[in-house]
């Protein structure tokens, strides 16, 4: 499992919350010709993220659009320059 799901599901576990990774192997998709299967991680009936994984296990795509509420990252701000001393 990717760390950033683990860290996911530790949070909700330890939040009280069931967590479910559903396997919908009729909902392939194909990237660069070799065919995924669609996996969501959910809690409490919100899909988390989306993930698109191989057969193989080898290849895991992750849809970050599916994410609930997504938010683009915020951007590091710096605070304003200390103005030069005055003489």
């Amino acid at each position: 499992m990717l760390p950033e799901t683990e860290a996911w599901q530790r949070e909700r576990r330890e939040a009280g919350e069931p967590v479910q990774f559903r396997l919908f192997l009729e909902k392939e998709a194909y990237f660069n010709r070799k065919c995924h299967w669609t996996v969501e991680a959910v809690a409490k009936d919100q899909v988390w993220r989306r993930f698109y994984v191989s057969p193989d296990g080898k290849s895991v795509l992750i849809d970050y659009a599916s994410q609930q509420a997504a938010e683009p990252p915020k951007r590091a701000t710096r605070p304003p320059a200390p103005k030069a001393a005055q003489r």
